[in-house]
């Protein structure tokens, strides 16, 4: 793992930082529900929260030098037919010829399709290195937005 790191980290000069799209989705469930609350002195904080049902919301994006782009949001979780859909349907379109996708290792990512996708507009794929999310800027943009959609 060290050595796969080190040879991403060593072909970062060869990447223009202008084409490169990061590519991350992160989750949303019901489930996320504050545990602690404010009420008047003396007085129980007490709200209903959902329980057992839970729903879970996907929020797929990338993120490129200029700010995130091909932003998508599907109930359920991903899997390799969904993500497939979102790369034809919502990222290949707003792809330029000459971009690089960067990707996670993620089975969905590995599909059938989603590399074809991808580079039939002229763009190509990396993956990044396994279990390298510090390598990818997208996750610094989750903790922010998950937190406001938390206080909603």
């Amino acid at each position: 793992m060290r050595a796969a790191r080190e040879d991403w980290f060593d072909r970062q000069p060869d990447l223009d930082p202008d084409c490169l799209v990061f590519l991350d989705e992160t989750a949303a469930t019901t489930k996320m529900v504050r545990r602690y609350g404010r009420a008047p002195c003396g007085k129980r904080c007490r709200i209903a929260v959902p329980h057992g049902h839970y729903k879970t919301t996907t929020i797929t994006a990338a993120l490129r030098a200029t700010g995130l782009i091909a932003k998508s949001v599907f109930d359920g979780a991903t899997n390799g037919m969904r993500f497939r859909a979102y790369v034809t349907d919502t990222l290949a379109p707003v792809l330029r010829r000459g971009d690089t996708v960067i990707l996670d290792n993620l089975n969905a990512h590995k599909v059938a399709g989603v590399r074809e996708a991808i580079e039939a507009v002229g763009a190509r794929v990396l993956y990044l290195p396994p279990y390298s999310p510090d390598f990818n800027p997208i996750e610094q943009v989750w903790p922010g937005r998950l937190a406001l959609d938390r206080a909603d």
